[in-house]
């Protein structure tokens, strides 16, 4: 298992956003989920996915060309917006489409973006696109410097960062997303927190401003709990969540009837949820690498109330394939076969993926939304330079949504995970082109 570096927060000022000009993301952006140290953009780096090592070997199968400018098939003419599809997507009964809709979205395969902000919000990359897209993330962080939990509500005072994000993705007509990432407070992997009263006392009072907040917002928003923490939990407790101490009760008197473990830590988050902002939609991160079986992975979320949220949200990769096959980034020095075969010939496939995909949809029951995907265009060529890694996922994914609709799909979410990777200016209108002809036939929600 591949684990991140430490990533802490931008020193102790915190202004409007983390975002100081342009809205392509930092090349200083750290590896890890966390936000920049430096630069314009909130990093975001990623998980250590074992599943972007799906199996040996994986030779490209060259799919795409190095010229090419977006996805074959994505869609079919038509006006922009949202209309298309849309009538006989409004009688999905599954569980995806009923998100869907309480989102206010049609119940088609919703697509988002993110880690992209502008000092001026209603310049974030999402809203740059000329479509209006389903879903806008952004990250809500917390570190601990000097034994002082300093978190996304200094930015700007009482947490107003939120409402600067809610405010601006609702002029635009897309549901905000906010993706909780404080419990890497201490740094990666470190879960001493969870027994720290100070620690467990300030996250807490970190969740409840940001219901708060979404509260007063009144509409519907997305909220994705603790990318890498769950995988982390689940592995330091042997898969017993029941047998790791929690400092709970004693802190956070809305869950004083919780027990304090993991369980009841889980359980808590979607009572804080319910609780505050019952127009939330709640998603667990679920990572491929906390466990070499999915089904063992579905068992713990189950326990742990995973269950009882709304979706489950997930990565297929956190950077651009060839920038790990370059191995020059510092944030790309992991080993392993990045490149997808789209022929779902060879290992690792897309095909591999949405096999683990499905089975954690179908073992805790949620559907499933996938989020911070590379921006990479594909290449026969491995590798490529800063700016222009090549990557398959958008061309895959705009290209075949139908599988991931059929592995439990809610919908898609892009982001760049690192600095220095391609993004939606340096990726010759892959992404735009892709998003505009999906937009014109969006795929119905069962």
């Amino acid at each position: 298992m591949i684990r991140l570096s430490q990533c802490l927060m931008a020193g102790a000022t915190f202004g409007l956003c983390l975002n100081c000009g342009s809205s392509t993301p930092s090349s200083n952006a750290a590896a890890g989920h966390g936000p920049s140290t430096g630069g314009a953009n909130p990093g975001s780096g990623g998980s250590p996915e074992a599943g972007s090592n799906w199996g040996n070997g994986g030779d490209p199968d060259g799919s795409g060309g190095s010229n090419s400018s977006g996805p074959s098939g994505a869609g079919k003419g038509g006006a922009s917006g949202h209309s298309g599809g849309a009538g006989n997507a409004a009688s999905g009964t599954s569980t995806a489409a009923d998100v869907a809709r309480k989102l206010g979205r049609p119940a088609n395969f919703l697509i988002g973006m993110g880690n992209d902000l502008n000092n001026d919000h209603s310049k974030d990359g999402a809203y740059t696109l000329g479509q209006t897209l389903d879903l806008h993330y952004a990250y809500l962080v917390a570190s601990v410097e000097n034994g002082v939990w300093k978190s996304w509500k200094d930015w700007d005072p009482d947490g107003a960062f939120v409402d600067y994000l809610t405010d601006s993705a609702d002029k635009a007509g897309v549901v905000p997303m906010f993706t909780v990432y404080g419990m890497r407070a201490l740094g990666d992997g470190n879960l001493k927190g969870l027994t720290d009263d100070s620690y467990q006392k300030s996250y807490w009072a970190d969740m409840k401003l940001l219901y708060q907040h979404l509260a007063k917002f009144d509409k519907p928003s997305v909220v994705h709990l603790e990318p890498d923490f769950w995988a982390y939990a689940e592995q330091q407790s042997h898969e017993d969540p029941s047998s790791m101490k929690v400092n709970l009760t004693a802190n956070v008197p809305e869950c004083a009837d919780l027990s304090d473990d993991l369980i009841g830590m889980g359980h808590c988050h979607v009572k804080f949820a319910r609780m505050y902002a019952p127009k939330a939609i709640l998603g667990f991160h679920a990572s491929q690498w906390a466990s070499g079986d999915p089904n063992a992975i579905a068992t713990f979320f189950k326990k742990v109330g995973a269950d009882t949220a709304d979706v489950v949200i997930a990565d297929l990769l956190d950077r651009d394939a060839g920038c790990f096959e370059a191995a020059v980034d510092p944030n790309c020095m992991r080993g392993g076969s990045f490149y997808w075969d789209e022929t779902n010939t060879k290992s690792p496939n897309f095909h591999e993926y949405l096999a683990w995909a499905k089975a954690i949809t179908s073992g805790v029951g949620r559907p499933m939304l996938w989020w911070q995907i590379p921006f990479g265009v594909p290449s026969d060529t491995p590798g490529g330079t800063a700016g222009h890694y090549r990557d398959n996922r958008v061309h895959y994914i705009f290209s075949h949504i139908q599988e991931f609709v059929d592995a439990g799909g809610l919908g898609a979410c892009f982001g760049t995970g690192a600095g220095n990777q391609t993004y939606i200016d340096t990726d010759g209108g892959q992404f735009k082109n892709a998003v505009t002809a999906y937009y014109m036939n969006p795929t119905a929600l069962p």
